[in-house]
């Protein structure tokens, strides 16, 4: 194996098992008591922002817990980029991404 390929899958292996362990330790009650400034945004029908630009707010309800904890530390660090979601994500702990992915993950879309 190419030493670069190799070193991609540790890193790669590596940032998942640290994603996992992230949202393992999640608690969906406290996930549902967290998820009242999401729903501003992502429990409306159809609903499109208007900043910074205007697209559809994705659903996210039944999404995987991995991908919630994933998408909220890159909107916290800054490799995701939209205002809102950064100024959001800034404010969660790891504790707190982890319940609200479990919260998320269980929930049914409508």
């Amino acid at each position: 194996m190419n030493k670069r390929y190799g070193l991609l899958a540790v890193s790669v292996t590596t940032a998942l098992v640290l994603s996992a362990s992230a949202w393992a330790g999640g608690d969906p009650a406290r996930g549902q008591a967290r998820a009242q400034m999401c729903e501003g945004c992502h429990g409306i029908a159809d609903y499109r922002t208007a900043y910074p630009q205007v697209y559809p707010v994705p659903k996210i309800g039944e999404q995987q817990a991995a991908y919630i904890v994933k998408a909220l530390q890159d909107y916290k660090t800054g490799v995701r980029k939209h205002l809102t979601m950064r100024g959001i994500a800034a404010t969660l702990s790891d504790q707190d991404m982890a319940d609200l992915a479990a919260y998320y993950a269980g929930e049914t879309r409508k």
